[in-house]
């Protein structure tokens, strides 16, 4: 990894009003091709609070020129607790004016999860408009950081952190005993922009071994995020940085 971007708030409000600006900024911005802006959201706890805020009127989201891919799914149906995307769409998709042929929903619930996978890299190729030959390049990609290094579903020790030619994958987690759909570090890297939302003193230990150590032998699955032609940026809260 090269030298960190890194920004730092008094809490999570403070870093999810910030993460919801860049949203805004990125998305209002007038791309020469006219394509649509293009971002992938994660699931869990910290992104929650941006995504209640991207839904509010005061940040001025164009939604009809927006189009919103899943990072990662659990492999359970879309109205499950577990799922990434009910929390999704409760904080943010049933209050928009987005047209829900821009909300490409992975449908890890099917028996099938290879074909699944192989479904939903269609559709985003086909929503980039991209060849078989190149990667998708999103404008915008959140991302989180477990406690054991892991971010979208890309864990430790697990089969997809050396898929190079897939987008999406099945992806076992085994100490989760799970299944998940997770897009792969050839869509990671390729992004535009990269941002890190890490919340909460538990992500303080881990965060300083990842941000300090960035030549390890073995790396943590979320030091290999590093796009090609692209920029990463860490968006902190103070308990999460403390130890910086």
């Amino acid at each position: 990894m090269s030298a960190p971007n890194i920004r730092v708030y008094g809490n999570l409000e403070e870093l999810s009003r910030a993460a919801a600006g860049e949203f805004s900024r990125l998305a209002r911005e007038t791309k020469p091709d006219g394509k649509p802006f293009t971002a992938a959201l994660s699931g869990g706890s910290t992104p929650k609070p941006l995504y209640e805020l991207l839904a509010r009127p005061e940040f001025e989201i164009p939604w009809l020129r927006v189009h919103l891919f899943q990072v990662d799914e659990r492999c359970v149906p879309p109205n499950d607790p577990q799922s990434n995307y009910r929390m999704i769409r409760e904080a943010l998709l049933d209050h928009i004016a987005l047209p829900q042929s821009h909300v490409h929903r992975m449908a890890a619930e099917r028996p099938d999860r290879d074909a699944a996978a192989r479904s939903y890299e269609v559709e985003l190729r086909g929503t980039l408009g991209v060849t078989a030959s190149d990667w998708p390049r999103l404008d915008l990609i959140f991302l989180g950081m477990g406690d054991d290094g892991h971010t979208a579903s890309l864990f430790p020790e697990s089969a997809a952190l050396d898929e190079t030619e897939r987008a999406v994958c099945p992806n076992w987690i085994g100490k989760l005993k799970m299944w998940r759909l997770t897009v792969t570090y050839p869509v990671l890297n390729a992004a535009a922009q990269v941002i890190f939302l890490v919340s909460g003193g538990k992500k303080a230990e881990i965060l300083r071994d990842v941000l300090r150590s960035p030549g390890s032998s073995t790396p943590y699955p979320v030091q290999r995020v590093q796009p090609s032609s692209g920029t990463v940026t860490w968006y902190l809260d103070k308990a999460a940085a403390r130890l910086l």
